[in-house]
């Protein structure tokens, strides 16, 4: 199971439909709607700072939230919907849905890079380089794994790479992405080492002779 799960706070909105929207808005919130889960759906406002904060942090979608109502049990939810202004792109309208222990969803797990310390590759010079910093699963609501490891000690030489298929996944979760072994880090030389590699290149290629032709030396005859 995964560590926190993040709040999302909100207000039970008593009142449905545009009037009520409306008056959501001018009032400095963004009215939404949850459902699923087998219980009738619950229209709530949620302030317009806090969601527009959630959302440029990223990745809302694919958010696990514990959703927070007074007067109503907590509930993991999920957005399924934004709407937004079609002229400010603010939002104005949002979706969400409970889930079950059982329900399977897509997330964005972290990874967590351990034992850099230790890495061979890096103690004889070579720098790391993160590729990606999270991997997209599909996994069970009730069964969300915190982090995906990485052990750096795996990375002997510069030059080295680990893949996804270098990850040992939790059970039960499945990669999204499953088509291609994607990079999740490398082990690459410094850039002054890089720098000197070229610099003896070019200095080499310099030194190559070229051949030119002689003056005295009389064109083959033709047939």
């Amino acid at each position: 199971m995964a560590g926190e799960i993040p709040d999302l706070h909100a207000q039970e909105r008593t009142g449905t439909g545009k009037g009520a929207a409306r008056a959501a808005r001018r009032a400095g919130m963004v009215p939404g709607i949850v459902f699923g889960g087998d219980k009738d759906p619950l229209p709530i406002n949620i302030p317009f700072n806090v969601l527009l904060k959630r959302l440029k942090q990223g990745r809302f979608k694919s958010t696990l939230f514990n959703l927070k109502v007074e007067g109503q049990e907590d509930v993991r939810v999920i957005c399924r919907d934004v709407q937004r202004d079609v002229v400010k792109d603010l939002p104005t309208h949002l979706d969400l849905m409970r889930l079950r222990r059982t329900t399977k969803i897509n997330l964005f797990i972290p990874i967590d890079f351990q034992h850099e310390d230790e890495c061979p590759a890096i103690d004889k010079g070579g720098v790391l380089t993160t590729i990606r910093g999270e991997v997209e699963l599909l996994v069970t609501a009730g069964d969300i794994p915190e982090t995906l490891t990485v052990d750096l000690r795996k990375l002997e030489n510069i030059g080295d790479t680990i893949t996804i298929s270098d990850i040992t996944l939790p059970d039960g979760a499945e990669l999204v992405i499953k088509d291609r072994d994607f990079m999740i880090c490398n082990v690459s030389a410094p850039s002054a080492l890089k720098s000197d590699a070229e610099e003896e290149d070019e200095a080499a290629a310099d030194e190559v002779p070229t051949i030119e032709q002689e003056d005295d030396i009389p064109p083959a005859d033709s047939e």
